[in-house]
Formats: C-alpha cells, sequence, structure tokens
C-alpha cells in the first residue's frame, strides 16, 4: 500500500482556510444576502417541504466522493489476520463515543453554557429550538460520524500502521449506512430535537451511499484501465484538492447565514469548541490507553486513537444541512468541528510521536 507523503497545502492549512471561509461567508451574507439563500431555493421537495439543496448536495457529493475512492476494500478481508485494533476502534466508535459525546455537549451547552446562548431558532420542519439544543445536535451528528480521509494523514505522521487506518476507513464507511441513521435518530430524540426520518436516510443515501458506490465502482474501473501507479500517482493528486475545495465552498454559503448570530455573540465558536475539544481528546485517551492495555504494538495503537478521535465532517455537515437547514446551529456546530480538528489532531500526533516508546515494536 502507498503511503501518502505529505498534506498538501490545503490540508496542512485546513484551519486557515476554514477562518478565511468564515469571514468570506459572513462577508457575503452582508454584502448579498440574496445569493445563498437563491442557491438554497434550488431544492428537491418530499411532502411540498424543501430535503435537499441541489448546490449543497453537489458541493457535498464532490466532499464525500474523493474519501471513498481512495478505499480499498481488499484491505477489510487482510483485517481478519489482526481482528484486534479493528474491534477496538468499531467499540470506540459506536459503543462509546456517541454517548460521550451527548453528555459532554449535553454538561457544557444545555447546563454551563447555556445562559450565555440565548435565543431559538426555526429549523427546516417549522419547529422553533432553543440555540443551545441545536447546537448540541450538531455535536451529535459530529460524534456519531467516525473516521475521515484525513485519518490517513494523522496515522502516517503519527508512523501508524496504514493497513489497518484503511481497513477501519472501509468498515466505518459501510457501518455507517446502518448505525449512522438509527443512532442520529435516537440520540437527537434524546436531546429533544425533530427527528425527520425520511431526511435522515435520505441523507444516508446521498452523502454516504452513493458516494461510496461511485468511488468502489470507479476505482475499479480505473485501475483496469490504467493501473495502480496510475490511479495512485496520477488521479488521487489530482482528485485530493476538491473534497476540500468542495468543502471550503459549502462552509462560505453555510457562514453566508450564520454571520447574523457570530456577529452578535462572537463567543459563540468557543462555546462549541469547548466540549468539541474535550470529547476529542477524551476519546484518543480512552482509546489510547486500553491499545495498551491490550498490549497493542504502537503502529496498531497510533491509528486506533487517531480514527476514534477524528469525526467524519464532510457527513455530519451534510447531514446537519439536510435535516435542520444551511441556517441552523447544528450546522454552525459541524462547521466548528472543521475548525478544531486539524490543529487538535496535530497536536495528538505529537504525543503519539511522544509516546512511542510504552508500546511494543513488535505486532502484538
Amino acid at each position: 500500500m502507498k503511503q501518502v507523503k505529505k498534506l498538501n497545502v490545503f490540508e496542512k492549512y485546513l484551519t486557515i482556510w476554514v477562518a478565511l471561509c468564515i469571514v468570506g461567508g459572513i462577508g457575503l451574507g452582508k454584502l448579498a444576502p440574496g445569493v445563498a439563500e437563491s442557491l438554497d431555493a434550488m431544492a428537491i421537495y418530499v411532502n411540498g417541504a424543501p430535503v435537499v439543496s441541489i448546490p449543497i448536495a453537489i458541493a457535498l457529493f464532490f466532499m464525500m466522493y474523493p474519501i471513498m475512492v481512495k478505499i480499498d476494500f481488499a484491505e477489510v478481508v487482510r483485517a481478519g489476520k489482526s481482528p484486534r485494533p479493528v474491534l477496538l476502534t468499531l467499540v470506540v466508535n459506536w459503543a462509546i463515543k456517541p454517548f460521550t459525546m451527548l453528555a459532554i455537549a449535553t454538561l457544557f451547552l444545555g447546563y454551563l453554557f447555556r445562559d450565555l446562548i440565548p435565543g431559538t431558532e426555526i429549523v427546516k420542519d417549522g419547529s422553533e429550538v432553543e440555540l443551545w439544543r441545536s447546537y448540541i445536535s450538531g455535536a451529535i451528528l459530529l460524534g456519531i460520524a467516525p473516521c475521515t480521509a484525513m485519518v490517513l494523514m494523522w496515522g502516517y505522521l503519527a508512523r501508524g500502521n496504514q493497513g489497518h487506518t484503511l481497513v477501519m476507513v472501509a468498515i466505518n464507511s459501510l457501518t455507517m449506512l446502518v448505525l449512522y441513521g438509527l443512532l442520529g435518530g435516537w440520540l437527537l430524540g434524546i436531546n429533544q430535537m425533530p427527528v425527520p426520518w425520511e431526511a435522515l436516510l435520505l441523507s444516508i443515501g446521498i452523502y454516504v451511499a452513493l458516494p461510496l458506490v461511485a468511488g468502489y465502482f470507479s476505482r475499479r474501473w480505473i485501475i483496469q484501465a490504467k493501473g495502480t501507479a496510475w490511479f495512485e500517482s496520477r488521479f488521487l493528486h489530482v482528485l485530493t484538492p476538491v473534497s476540500i475545495i468542495a468543502l471550503l465552498a459549502t462552509l462560505v454559503l453555510l457562514f453566508s447565514f450564520k454571520g447574523e448570530t457570530i456577529i452578535g455573540n462572537p463567543l459563540t465558536i468557543l462555546w462549541i469548541a469547548v466540549p468539541l475539544f474535550i470529547q476529542t481528546v477524551l476519546i484518543f485517551a480512552i482509546t489510547y490507553a486500553a491499545a495498551k492495555l491490550l498490549k497493542f504494538s504502537y503502529a496498531d495503537a497510533a491509528p486506533s486513537a487517531m480514527i476514534g478521535a477524528s469525526n467524519h465532517f464532510e457527513v455530519a455537515i451534510a447531514t446537519a444541512t439536510m435535516l435542520f437547514g444551511l441556517s441552523s446551529g447544528a450546522a454552525l456546530a459541524t462547521v466548528v468541528g472543521v475548525l478544531i480538528e486539524v490543529p487538535v489532531m496535530l497536536m495528538l500526533v505529537k504525543v503519539c510521536l511522544k509516546t512511542e516508546a510504552w508500546f511494543p515494536a513488535a505486532a502484538s
């Protein structure tokens, strides 16, 4: 398996690009408020209600496809030779992480910071909800969306087992087809948010299943026609920035709607970022400690912890946008997840490298 050599300019400075998109989106909302609304009005309607914004759907497809086309599903079969790291990652991602996210987000946004987050909003189905509750919903959608393509880079930088990382990208993508909707609907219900099941299932189909199928078949066809070397050195090289560019374009639209909220309460980003940061560090610590107790090699322990800590923010943004709208607090919370992801994960990479001696060098 050919490893990623380095972060490209889009990935290395993702936090800076996101910050620029925040400024650009707020400026767009102020100077040309009708632009984003006109684009969002181009939608697919279900039962008379706009469910899928066509421009956003196109942008989000191009966010997801480059991630899915990198998945080599043959690696899933090879994972059977060392199932313990895979099982640990699955347990953390689906049995621990969603519930710690709900608990931490509720503690901070629903209690400690609640008086600092005043106001309500109208979500897509016409319901009026408190802003703090909407922010918790965005955090929930992040917490149940494990592992992005970026984790391949975190694993590489930490000198981890890239085969294991790739396996978990594939397995999580498949697992999300079932568990994302079930867990998402349940936890959003616990948070007393309206759960539009039809839209939730449609979002999984559009933003997970469709790019997954497109990535699988196009990968096969391209490798058969051009070979693996051409696919990895030429096709992926051109395609890699596409996902980030599509993400940034989506963020400009998101913040063109949220500009007034941010200007009126600029600390909103901080209030949301605090529980997301704590959750990321906590899940990393739990997984890393469990890997040590289970006597994993460092090469398996590092990516296991990285996969648990990172979020599939593309799916979270897509789902929040589809369920609650571009202007929703839930969508804003998922964007804050993007904002803190890169610096926090780079910090955790350094933690791994400094603690490599804690683990045996040979595979367990």
